[in-house]
């Protein structure tokens, strides 16, 4: 501010200079005295052009601290907001943030900070035009009123419009975030016709909103300048009035125009600049909203070493809404230390909010988390990140290389660590296949990679640093059946020192875990051991791996008890026998005997493939296969409504062994 003095006084110099030269040079032929104004306005402007500069580099180092504090702060309140509250507003509003500490510093450093240090000196160019020219110093009485009066209704004005057009913008720019997120779904389903009339709807609403905006700024400032030329023209002729009366001198009148200019063009800008005003004024809401908002716990209540992995949900219940229905409702169950644990259920039962609520990502409504007996909610986010593991559903890589995006959650990882988690993981292999091995560029989100690459390297970054609960949702979703086959046996090894969760309907993951639980509408429906619960979701289509050995002994068990074995069949072609028995009873003897087919002449055997080339008669079930006893349909097992099918369904692996029983009983026995 105290720089702003010096220059606005110094910018009386010229004014004054003006006088001067008229009322003591041209009047008097005073060459000496010109010579020493000169010299003197000389040194003026050095003095002006230094204090402007320093004046500049100030304003712009305050703004750049500002931008960095305000940047950083920013940052870090976004990072530690919970993500329940990140997710309740759009992606643009989180962008609008960043630009709003962009505005921040350009108000500060730019033509609006200039303006507002400048406007008070306005009173003391009025004052000084009062000492040298006070016959017309009434003008500025009566214009100043009428220039305050359009200030006045512009801010007003402009405020509103400036939030009809911003929401307009922040509209639209969801709409583009959306479709960069989703081009490569886009440009697949060719949704350019759809998605036109929502852009030209939103564009078309900001570009009437952006008129209507441009249209009042215009509006007032073209009234700002009629009043400004309006001021210049009234006061030069009664200022010419004045000196024809002799009661003002020729310098004062121009002194006087010149004074005008540094107090009427503040005041122009005023009316100009109430856009940015506001825009200013908006952002520091925003951003002072943002900083109202409670974060995260940023410091721990207990002081816990590495935990085992003991998980308990002590009647946990949590809903996105308060007036909407619980998507976990009342959720109680302990998940022991080590092991594999499956969470199964429809689409929409929960279970993904459920994994969130294992994390500490979402707060409970109702109820606790605990792990290994303590509650999560007396630890920090950085803590539970460096205990519990994460895969998402959708993996998320981001822009760097392969070995930056593995090394994220521990970015002082060794690279033995790296490796390890790299190999477990199953990616190593084709990382260094590579052009550039871990150095390699992956571009932005991973778009360089695969599905499958990415899922494995998310896989390989929860690895990392060996955290002792693992949790994976949906893990092989975008894996082939063998990089699935290997992740299962990853799993079972992990699974000796950790306690992994996973969220899967994969057979060959679920037939590894110990323990599952199957949800239904937030609700728990089963829960158990995986070789008592995998039965009634799948029926005997699925087995747990713990008791597939003790399976296969029962199976391979004669069938001297007369149960339920089912003989060998023939290796005859099971559709031809029945037929040739049936309407050729004669050819049996010749036929049954096919260890040595013998080959038959040319001629002998075109009658014979006439005679299987004629339609034949369906044939007749024989005595055996009539009392061949149909298959009892299994009752409506309660489970059906966790995997959505009926048991009958599910055992649908099971009808070739029954349609083999029956053929073989219609099978003639061997000679």
């Amino acid at each position: 501010m105290s720089m702003s003095a010096f220059v606005n006084l110094l910018a009386l110099a010229a004014p004054i200079f003006t006088l001067q030269v008229y009322d003591r040079v041209v009047g008097h032929a005073g060459i000496g005295t010109l010579y020493g104004l000169v010299l003197g306005m000389a040194l003026v402007l050095l003095f002006d052009y230094v204090l402007r500069q320093a004046r500049s580099r100030i304003m712009q180092t305050i703004a750049v601290r500002v931008d960095i504090i305000i940047g950083r702060k920013l940052f870090d309140k976004i990072l530690s907001l919970p993500l329940r509250e990140l997710e309740t507003k759009p992606t643009s509003h989180w962008n609008l943030l960043f630009r709003d500490v962009d505005m921040v510093r350009n108000t500060l450093s730019g033509a609006t900070a200039v303006l507002a240090a400048d406007l008070p000196f306005a009173i003391l160019f009025l004052g000084l035009i009062f000492v040298i020219a006070t016959p017309i110093a009434w003008v500025y009485l009566l214009i100043l009123p009428a220039f305050m009066f359009i200030a006045w209704r512009s801010a007003a004005a402009m405020s509103a419009a400036n939030q009809d057009e911003g929401q307009s913008t922040r509209s639209r720019d969801a709409l583009v975030a959306e479709m960069i997120n989703g081009r490569a779904t886009i440009k697949a389903l060719a949704l350019d016709q759809s998605l036109r009339p929502l852009w030209e709807e939103k564009h078309a609403e900001n570009i009437e909103k952006a008129i209507v905006r441009g249209g009042k700024a215009d509006g007032y400032s073209s009234m700002g300048s009629t009043l400004t030329m309006m001021t210049t023209i009234i006061m030069t002729s009664y200022g010419a009035l004045m000196i024809i009366d002799l009661e003002l001198t020729m310098g004062a009148l121009i002194a006087s125009n010149m004074l005008s200019g540094r107090i009427m063009g503040p005041l122009n800008q005023v009316v100009g600049q109430w856009r940015t005003f506001n825009n200013f004024k908006q952002s520091i809401d925003r951003v002072g909203e943002l900083f109202n908002t409670p974060s995260e716990r940023l410091e721990s209540e207990l002081q816990m070493s590495r935990p085992e992995g003991k998980i308990t949900l002590d009647n946990v219940s949590f809903s996105y809404t308060e007036e909407g229905q619980p998507t976990v409702n009342k959720v109680d169950f302990t998940i022991k230390a080590g092991g594999i644990h499956a969470l199964v259920g429809r689409n929409g039962s929960g279970k993904t909010t459920l994994v969130k609520l294992i994390q500490g990502l979402y707060t409970p409504t109702d109820g606790r988390v605990l792990l290994d007996d303590a509650d999560i909610s007396q630890f920090t986010r950085r803590e539970l990140a460096d205990w519990m593991g994460y895969v998402p559903q959708h993996s998320i890589l981001f822009t760097g290389t392969v070995h930056d995006n593995i090394v994220q959650r521990v970015p002082n990882a060794s690279d033995e660590e790296v490796l390890a988690a790299a190999k477990a993981a199953g990616v190593h292999d084709f990382i260094i296949d590579m052009p550039d091995g871990y150095a390699t560029d992956i571009g932005e989100a991973g778009n360089s990679l695969s599905g499958g690459q990415r899922q494995r390297i998310a896989i390989a970054r929860a690895l990392v640093g060996s955290p002792p609960v693992l949790i994976m949702d949906e893990p092989s979703s975008s894996l082939d059946r063998s990089s699935e086959q290997e992740l299962r046996e990853t799993l079972r090894e992990l699974s000796k020192n950790h306690t992994i969760i996973i969220v899967t309907h994969s057979p060959i993951l679920l037939a590894a875990s110990q323990d599952l639980v199957a949800l239904d509408k937030g609700r728990v429906a089963l829960i158990g051991g995986a070789e008592d619960i995998l039965p009634k979701l799948f029926g005997k289509g699925i087995k747990s791996e713990s008791k597939t050995a003790g399976d296969k002994n029962a199976e391979a068990k004669p069938a001297a008890k007369g149960k339920s074995a089912t003989p060998k069949p023939a290796p005859t072609k099971p559709t031809a026998v029945p037929q040739q028995q049936q309407q050729q009873p004669q050819q049996q003897p010749q036929q049954q005997p096919q260890q040595r087919p013998q080959r038959q002449p040319q001629a002998q055997q075109q009658p014979q493939q006439q005679r299987q080339a004629q339609p034949q008669p369906a044939p007749r079930p024989t005595p055996q296969a009539v009392q061949q006893p149909r298959a009892r349909q299994p009752a409506r097992d309660p489970a059906a409504a966790v995997v959505g099918a009926s048991p009958a369904k599910r055992s649908v692996v099971r009808r070739p062994q029954a349609q083999q029983a029956v053929r073989s009983t219609t099978t003639p026995p061997k000679k």
